[in-house]
């Protein structure tokens, strides 16, 4: 195990005796170079690196790097959120979810796209946002090749369509989804939590407000490659690109005809 030992002298003579020195020791990851002050750390940090995960969940089986994880983790089990919102009582299992649900109340959006100055709630939400500049895909199907901007989770809920599976059931219809059915409950619950800064209007998904927005705003993030028409909702590029493509996906199941 490496180690590094840097020695500096206290400045500050009220809270430390005269010439007294404090040896710091840093302990370095051989792999990436991240450098931790408990060998603990390193350790915990390494395993992420060997696919080591020690912490088994009890319940599902389900394997973390440490025990911290698995803590969280089996709040999914338990349906224990300690976090709960002072503005409108709802509880998460994290309290960084609370954060970044408490911006929905505060409006504040912290994180802002160098490119377009447009501004974001989480650093994950500027992040998506960005790939629409960059035209990045990072995620792609194995099966059919398609390719996703967002995140792996919007890769796993794709999968499921060629596999069937629908792990997600509504406790209150039975439903099942493929994708995490928070959206679904919402129909049953009523919660519309993504609120319009501008007019009021509150809807229950946030792709729907963003939506709304850009109506007041006439901002038209989408644009086609070919024609460079620009369009404020990316399901309008996609019937457009179709022109250019002369793609039909859509067949009638009793005449089989395609559409015009």
């Amino acid at each position: 195990m490496k180690t590094f030992f840097n020695f500096y002298s206290a400045t500050n003579p009220e809270n430390t005796p005269e010439n007294t020195h404090w040896r710091v020791i840093l302990f370095f990851c051989y792999q990436c170079g991240r450098s931790f002050t408990q060998l603990s750390s390193l350790i915990v940090h390494q395993w992420g690196h060997t696919g080591v995960k020690p912490y088994s969940c009890s319940q599902c089986g389900k394997s973390f790097t440490s025990s911290s994880y698995l803590t969280i983790h089996q709040r999914t089990h338990t349906g224990e959120k300690s976090f709960g919102c002072d503005h409108c009582g709802k509880s998460f299992i994290l309290q960084k979810k609370l954060k970044s649900h408490q911006r929905i109340h505060t409006e504040e959006k912290p994180y802002s796209c160098n490119q377009c100055g447009k501004s974001f709630s989480t650093f994950r939400y500027v992040t998506i946002h960005q790939r629409t500049h960059t035209g990045e895909k990072s995620c792609s199907c194995n099966q059919c090749g398609k390719s996703f901007t967002t995140s792996s989770q919007d890769l796993k809920a794709h999968e499921r369509t060629h596999t069937g599976e629908k792990p997600f059931q509504c406790s209150q219809c039975k439903t099942s989804f493929t994708v995490n059915l928070k959206r679904h409950e919402r129909i049953h619950t009523g919660e519309k939590p993504f609120q319009c800064s501008h007019c009021g209007n509150s809807f229950t998904q946030r792709g729907h407000l963003q939506e709304h927005e850009r109506i007041q705003t006439g901002e038209k993030p989408y644009h086609c490659s070919q024609c460079k028409n620009r369009f404020s909702r990316v399901g309008d590029l996609k019937a457009h690109e179709r022109k250019h493509t002369g793609e039909k996906p859509f067949q009638c199941s009793q005449c089989r005809v395609l559409p015009c």
